[in-house]
């Protein structure tokens, strides 16, 4: 009796190792979450940050004077552009309200198959695209 309480004993001090295998229930083995340093970086990876070469010249580059373009400021109190591929519709609008001092209405733009942006700023009722077209000088 006593033989075996000793054994529990050493046991209970000790712990007992529990062998075999471990039960897999997903097919694939995902390799387990390893600790991960913080960055500490020596020097920055750019010292100056990059400027914006798209300002409000930069956008607009031209005004369109074709006869679908004139068809649009007569009919519809629309003004077309073309401006700088990279720009995006508030960018565009921006833009045309800083140099003509004009509301638009909307902005929609098309990429056209010899990879120029096209715009078309529908202006708001209170101005006039012949107006606009005369002070730009399209027509």
């Amino acid at each position: 009796m006593s033989g075996k309480a000793t054994a529990v004993g050493k046991a209970l001090k000790k712990g007992v190792s529990k062998k075999g295998t471990r039960i897999h229930t997903k097919v694939h083995f995902y390799r387990p979450k390893t600790f991960k340093h913080s960055r500490k970086p020596k020097y920055q990876n750019k010292s100056v940050e990059k400027k914006s070469t798209l300002d409000k010249h930069a956008i607009i580059k031209y005004p369109l004077t074709t006869e679908s373009s004139m068809k649009l400021i007569e009919d519809s109190n629309t003004l077309v552009f073309i401006v700088d591929i990279k720009s995006n519709k508030r960018q565009i609008k921006d833009a045309v309200r800083e140099l003509y001092n004009i509301e638009c209405e909307k902005v929609n733009t098309l990429i056209t198959p010899r990879g120029l942006k096209k715009s078309y700023i529908r202006l708001s009722k209170d101005y006039d695209a012949l107006d606009v077209a005369n002070r730009v000088g399209v027509i």
